[in-house]
Order: structure tokens, then sequence, then C-alpha cells
């Protein structure tokens, strides 16, 4: 069963069970300890610090290991706002960003602090002229990640730490998804990363924090990790994590090369085997392995299910999930299509073969939703009113875009049909559908229940 949701947790590797093994039976003393035991222990995590740093491209003593890459975050976010706070309280985060680092700006915001959220563009990438603009004198600390989890858009990083550096803000860069196809080239102050994202174990997250970068730990004082991250360290999973680090970084070049060719195969092949897709996130400056797309009127939940039930594993971002009623902020913040959202993001060793056979199941499991949702095969023919009304009151997406495709073509070109909808997704998707369609998109109105989405015929 091809499993094709990497970007949420690969496979481990061989090299971390091997490793993950080995140190079971010699890394379970306290390394704190001078008795033999503890000195094997000891000897295991430093060289697992060595390996790691190494791969992120910081000094041994300025990484720690930390419960997950979301307790790094939230550790890096806490610790430079604190260790800032003189400086003042301003907080800025790209609007893409993974939910831990907008979850640390949440909390920041209700205790006091404010946050500016950069905006991105429709290929989910920040302006490095936008982030410029926000820098102020009492901004403590910027965040933008290296590359985006869900469209795989990589990040002018580079650019973004060089302002931040001559504006004296530290720069902190969630790499999760970057970090195993090689280091962040940037002058970055803070830098997190999680295990599980490479094919090591889950439970072991790095945080590292440069030299000269203000950092005040939160929470009670321990001895662990430079105080940084409290508790008996795993060293068996620190082990593992930085052996598979380093194993997934020396075939990282070649495996790059070999799933781009696959991931540009879907990119292009998707929307010609599937009407009214749109392919999301920058066709060229992106990661090798992951390329999402959304299909117009259908159920992201029901397509997942039909697509698991052929014998696939994927992920969605899509606001039909169940997990979710709500868009995708990825989705939300580059202004595309987020019903029948579709993530791959293929594990090394993925076959062209897989592929061909995702490509081949596809286009019937979209079929057959859009069957039973009752979506428009073509237009109907052009009526006589100027103006209609659809009630998609109480009906979730991608009901109220599938009612809108039925009644564009009554209206005559130039009329109008409002869509009444308390559903979130419809102020993304009714706009996306609209750019897709070749039709305008007259705007939002306030209505007594949800909003009023006002839709004008062009053809």
């Amino acid at each position: 069963m091809p499993y094709f949701d990497a970007a949420s947790s690969a496979p481990l590797h061989p090299v971390a069970r091997q490793a993950l093994t080995a140190a079971l039976d010699e890394g379970w003393a306290d390394p704190a300890r001078l008795y033999r035991e503890g000195r094997r222990a000891r000897l295991l995590l430093d060289a697992a610090r060595e390996t790691a740093a190494e791969a992120v491209g910081c000094r041994p003593d300025e990484l720690v290991f930390t419960g997950s890459g979301t307790r790094a975050v939230h550790t890096a976010v806490a610790g430079a706002l604190a260790g800032r706070r003189r400086t003042g309280s301003h907080l800025i985060v790209s609007a893409v960003e993974h939910s831990s680092v907008l979850h640390s700006a949440e909390a920041h915001a209700g205790a006091g602090g404010s946050v500016t959220e950069v905006p991105v563009e429709r290929t989910g990438a920040v302006l490095p002229r936008s982030f410029a603009e926000v820098l102020r004198p009492d901004t403590a600390l910027a965040c933008l990640q290296s590359a985006n989890h869900e469209v795989g858009t990589v990040q002018p990083v580079a650019e973004v730490a060089r302002l931040c550096r001559e504006a004296g803000v530290p720069l902190l860069v969630d790499a999760a998804q970057s970090l195993p196809w090689g280091p962040v080239d940037a002058d970055w102050s803070l830098l997190t990363a999680s295990s599980h994202k490479w094919g090591g174990p889950a439970g072991v997250g790095l945080l590292a924090v440069r030299k000269g970068t203000r950092f005040a730990p939160r929470g009670p004082a321990d001895e662990r990790e430079s105080g940084r991250a409290a508790g008996f360290e795993n060293i068996p999973a620190i082990v593992a994590a930085a052996a598979s680090l380093r194993a997934v970084r020396a075939e990282a070049a070649e495996e790059a090369a070999r799933l781009r060719v696959l991931t540009g195969l879907i990119r292009a092949r998707v929307p010609e085997l599937v009407p009214d897709v749109e392919v999301a996130g920058d066709a060229r400056e992106r990661l090798p392995h992951l390329v999402t797309f959304s299909c117009l009127y259908v159920d992201g939940e029901t397509l997942l299910h039909e697509l698991d039930r052929a014998g696939f594993s994927v992920s969605s971002g899509s606001s039909c999930t169940s997990s979710t009623l709500t868009p995708s902020h990825v989705l939300r913040a580059m202004g595309v299509l987020s019903e029948g959202n579709i993530r791959l993001s293929l594990p090394r060793g993925t076959s062209r073969e897989e592929v061909e056979e995702f490509l081949r199941v596809l286009p019937g499991a979209v079929a057959g939703v859009r069957e039973k949702l009752g979506a428009p095969v073509a237009a109907a023919p052009a009526g006589a009113a100027a103006e209609l009304v659809v009630d998609a009151l109480g009906k979730r997406c991608p009901i109220p875009v599938i009612e809108l495709a039925k009644v564009i073509g009554e209206v005559p070109v130039g009329g109008t049909v409002t869509v009444l909808s308390d559903d979130a997704a419809a102020r993304l998707d009714i706009p996306a559908w609209c750019e897709m369609r070749g039709q305008e998109y007259v705007g939002e109105e306030p209505a007594e229940r949800g909003s009023a989405y006002v839709v004008r015929r062009v053809d």
C-alpha cells in the first residue's frame, strides 16, 4: 500500500532502526553520572549532538535535543522573546507558518505581546520586502519557515535573514520539512527541526541557538540540555535521530533528483486527467517530494476515504476533512482553492510505478465523489433571470460552490448569483472558483445569517 504522507511522518529509516536497537543496550544509563555506564551514555549523546550539529550547520554546544519539534518551536519562541524583553514584545510570523509557531504567537498575543502576520504570494512565498516593512524598533523576534509543510514552497530565508540581521532582529527558522534535504544556508539565529520528518523516531526535536543570540529559558531551571530542555534525555531515540539524519543527507542529492521527477509528473498530469483542478505552490522553488492540488466540487474527507480504499495513504488541507471545519490556514493565506485538497509527500524509495498507479486511480475517485455530490457536468442553458440567490446556509464545503456552479449559466452575461453561506470555507473557495472558471467575484456582503457572496457571470 503506497504511503504518500512523509511530510506528516516519514517511515523509520533502516539506519534509525539499527541505531535505535544498538543504543537501547548501550545508552540506557544517566549521561550525567561518572561511572562507566554513565560515561558510555554520555559518549553516545555527545556523538549524536556532533552529528546533528554538522547537519544543521552549527556548533555542537549551540544545539540541544527536545521532546519534539513542536516543543523545540515553543521553547525557541518563548526563550527568544524573553531574552529580548527589554527591546520590546513585537513578534513577526509569516501567514503560512506551522501551527506550532502560530500557536506560540497566539499565546504571546494573549499575554499582552503584539504580533504581525506577514502575507504571502499565491505561490505561498513571502516577499522579503514584506518582512522589511514590518520590522520595528521593538521587534523582539521574527519567524520564517524554510519550506512550507503543505505546498512545498521554499521561502527566501537567506534574504529575510539578511534584513533581520541588519535590523538587529533574531530570525527563527522552522526547518522541519527542509532539513533532510540540506542545511538552511542563511544567517539565522535560531533553528528547529523534528526527527520523524526525516525517518528518525518520533519524540526527538532539535533546537539550535547560535552564540550571541539572547535567550532566556522559560519554566523551572533544569541542568540538562543547557537548561533549555528539561528532563532525562532519550538517548536511544536521539542516537537514532542523528544517525538517520546523517543517512538521509548522504542520499539527499540523488533522491531529491529522482523524487522531483515524480512530483513534476504529478503536477503536470493531474490537471490533464482531472477537470477543474488547481495545483498549489511554486512550480520551481519547492521541496522535491511534495505536491498539493485541490479539486472543485469534491468533499475532501470522502476523497481521502476513496483513495485509502484504493490503497493510497494521502493527507489533505481541505476544510472538508473530519479534523477541521475551517480551511487550511496555508491555503487560505495563499488565496487558492481549498476544497477537495490532496497533499502527496513521497517518502524515500517511492517508485514511478506507484505514482503511475495513483494517477490511474485518481480520476475515477474524483469523478465518483463528484457524482455522489451532484456536481455539474456542464453549464446549464442561459436563462432570462438577471439575478439569482442560492441558499446554501447550513451546507458545508464543497456544496456552496457546487450550487453556484449549477446556476451560473441561468443568468445572462453580466447577471449575478448571490450565494448565502455560513461555511467558513466559502470565503476562500468561491473567489477561487471564480478565478478558475473566469467569472467575476464581486465580493462578500453581510447577511442576516452567514455571508452573501456575489458572483457576476462573465461568459
